[in-house]
């Protein structure tokens, strides 16, 4: 994540603004715009995981085809860049952040709405290397702000419009992360902030976002709808860590800042090369290199090339289901050829750095778990913490997902999660330490 999530609308007194008429309406007001907008999240996530099935399992079937074949990425995805073309090129806002720039940045105004999503849920069920959360978080602050438009209760600074769009922003995400925690962590965590200011902002965010869970939970069991969201229906069997698991665990876990690094470096060159001329034309090219990526890891491993594509939410849980089932060189060919299509996806299409960048963690630890003394249950842990913290920067944000995501089976491995976390920090921050500075996004019709 780059950036600073929101600022504090506080003045020279946080403690005081925390009683002041003020911020108790935009407290309210923050309380009930996680309701609309967890209905928004549910059905965007929803409709963008049917479109997925449909695309990569129900079609091929009705073909004849059984699964997809390993050439069915090449026009999915050249489809995928031949519709965001134009959206990137001509739509206000460009269709959204920049993945390769994190899931900070200004907030996404109602205006730049629609091409945002459009493009998430036109392109990212056709196999783009990405997840959902940066264009859900965009959804979130961009009704956010529409609501406060539409009741004509107009911000009365920069600071306290921030602070409503982060806690849409915070509202949108925590339905696909497993509820408010880590979203709120995320933003107090992103924020830098401490002390009465860091509540300031705080208390809006999980008002938002606690209400917001109530109403998407109760609304996905009425409906029977699914929306993909990170979480692992089984984990690993649980082990002890012991030295052997911490003497191959935190080289492990260096081998995931560098992996992960890499293919972000990767995004920052596609993204340079697509900035300098011919933007839409090098965004269809960027889309057919990420179906080449697929195809080649459906050639070199006989198996489906939705494995390598989308978000990585559904591999995830077959890889913590069944460790053992998945060769060593296998899972290699899943890291070099999914790191590559996410690198290339990073710089060029649109989505969220996050959940393929966790794929690529786990699919790291659990080819180092082979190792003697290694075992899954540490592997898979150190994967999703250290590959977290790269692309985020947030390591204890990354230390909260993956407690979350083990379950009650991550109370033995909090130790190496906390410390392969601590490693990637700083193998991350010494790759990327000399990198040129990333180009900003292309130019695009303003937002207002």
């Amino acid at each position: 994540m780059s950036g600073t999530v929101g600022q504090s609308p506080a003045a020279d007194d946080p403690a005081r603004t925390l009683l002041s008429r003020g911020y108790l309406r935009l407290l309210a007001l923050s309380l009930c715009l996680g309701v609309p907008i967890a209905l928004a999240s549910f059905f965007f996530v929803s409709i963008q995981h049917w479109l997925e099935h449909q695309v990569w399992q129900e079609l091929p079937h009705a073909l004849g085809l059984g699964r997809a074949p390993w050439w069915w990425a090449l026009p999915s995805l050249a489809l995928a860049g031949l519709i965001l073309a134009p959206i990137v090129t001509r739509l206000p806002g460009a269709g959204g952040h920049i993945p390769v720039h994190g899931l900070g940045g200004d907030p996404i105004g109602p205006r730049a709405l629609p091409g945002v999503v459009l493009a998430a849920v036109l392109t990212l069920p056709l196999g783009v290397a990405l997840g959902p959360e940066a264009p859900l978080m965009a959804v979130g602050s961009g009704l956010a702000l529409l609501g406060v438009r539409t009741l004509r209760r107009h911000p009365a600074d920069a600071a306290s419009a921030s602070v409503v769009a982060t806690a849409g922003s915070t509202a949108a995400i925590s339905t696909i992360l497993g509820g408010p925690v880590v979203a709120a962590v995320m933003v107090m965590e992103a924020a830098g902030l401490a002390g009465p200011r860091l509540v300031v902002l705080l208390l809006p965010c999980l008002a938002a976002s606690g209400a917001g869970a109530l109403v998407f939970t109760g609304f996905g069991q009425w409906t029977g709808l699914s929306i993909g969201a990170l979480g692992l229906p089984r984990v690993p069997p649980d082990t002890i860590p012991d030295a052997g698991d911490f003497l191959w665990g935190l080289p492990a876990a260096a081998l995931v800042a560098v992996v992960v690094s890499v293919a972000h470096g990767v995004g920052e060159r596609t993204l340079r090369w697509t900035s300098a001329r011919g933007t839409a034309v090098r965004t269809v090219v960027c889309a057919v290199a990420v179906g080449v990526c697929l195809t080649a890891y459906a050639l070199l491993t006989g198996r489906s090339p939705e494995e390598a594509a989308l978000s990585g939410q559904m591999m995830l849980g077959e890889l913590a289901e069944n460790p053992h089932g998945w060769p060593v060189l296998t899972l290699v060919a899943l890291i070099l050829c999914k790191a590559l299509a996410w690198g290339i996806s990073l710089g060029s299409l649109r989505g969220g750095p996050i959940f393929p960048a966790v794929l690529i963690g786990v699919a790291t630890g659990l080819a180092c778990a082979g190792l003697p003394g290694l075992g899954t249950a540490p592997a898979f842990a150190l994967g999703v913490s250290a590959s977290t913290t790269v692309i985020t920067r947030l390591p204890l944000t990354s230390c909260v997902l993956a407690v979350l995501l083990l379950g009650r089976d991550a109370y033995n491995q909090m130790p190496l999660i906390v410390l392969a976390a601590v490693t990637a920090l700083l193998v991350g921050r010494l790759r990327t330490r000399r990198r040129p500075a990333t180009p900003a996004a292309p130019a695009a019709p303003a937002d207002a």
